[in-house]
């Protein structure tokens, strides 16, 4: 018998936190493991045990979704964040992109839909509904427009902000290559790839572009 999938659970509302967990626990092959009112109160259960999917609210008290993401990501890698949240707004949807989120549901969705996106993080490794992708790429295509920082941060995928922040050190290519475990050409390649898309034309440029977009800090 296989083992069943950890889901955490982390909103500031505890009764939509109960019910959702009694949800959850009716699907076959998933169980609630935590159940946590915000992100500072996460961090002190995952101590105990580690789930496979966080169900990830935003707004919340004294940490919210945003920054419990970011944590997360940093921390604990592996775990898969699914940002659920009553918030539509592009704005909010790329900020948990960006914060580590791998997925994003409303919290307004059917059963079936949050049971597709458990599946899809898990087989997959992400998983955006139609109504996500269309809100992101139609705020991509504004935002380019007005050179948006959120249109840059739509764009890069994580090795591509990885070596963006890096770019703004003192280390050589082959440095930076070193650090991200691949080789020299394949650094290169980050570079050229990230000049033909936000059009520059240097690592002093890219740089630059990092620092005042605040993806990079000096």
């Amino acid at each position: 018998m296989n083992e069943k999938l950890k889901i955490a659970i982390v909103d500031d509302h505890a009764l939509f936190r109960k019910s959702l967990a009694v949800l959850i626990n009716m699907f076959p092959q998933y169980e609630v493991i935590i159940d946590a009112a915000n992100g500072q109160d996460m961090i002190s259960l995952l101590k105990l045990q580690l789930p496979d999917i966080v169900l990830m609210d935003i707004n919340m008290p004294v940490m919210d979704g945003y920054a419990a993401t970011a944590w997360l990501r940093l921390n604990h890698p592996t775990v898969k964040v699914l940002a659920l949240s009553t918030m539509d707004a592009e704005t909010a949807i790329i900020k948990m992109i960006k914060s580590g989120a791998k997925g994003y549901v409303l919290k307004d969705a059917e059963p079936q839909e949050l049971r597709q996106a458990f599946e899809d993080l898990m087989s997959r490794g992400y998983y955006y509904n139609e109504l996500v992708t269309r809100k992101v790429m139609n705020s991509i295509s504004q935002l380019t427009e007005s050179h948006s920082t959120l249109g840059v941060f739509a764009k890069l995928s994580e090795r591509e902000t990885e070596f963006l922040k890096l770019t703004c050190t003192e280390l050589t290519y082959k440095e930076i290559a070193d650090k991200l475990c691949v080789s020299v050409r394949t650094v290169e390649g980050y570079r050229d790839t990230l000049c033909e898309k936000l059009n520059l034309k240097t690592r002093v440029g890219l740089a630059m572009y990092a620092l005042k977009n605040q993806i990079a800090d000096l």
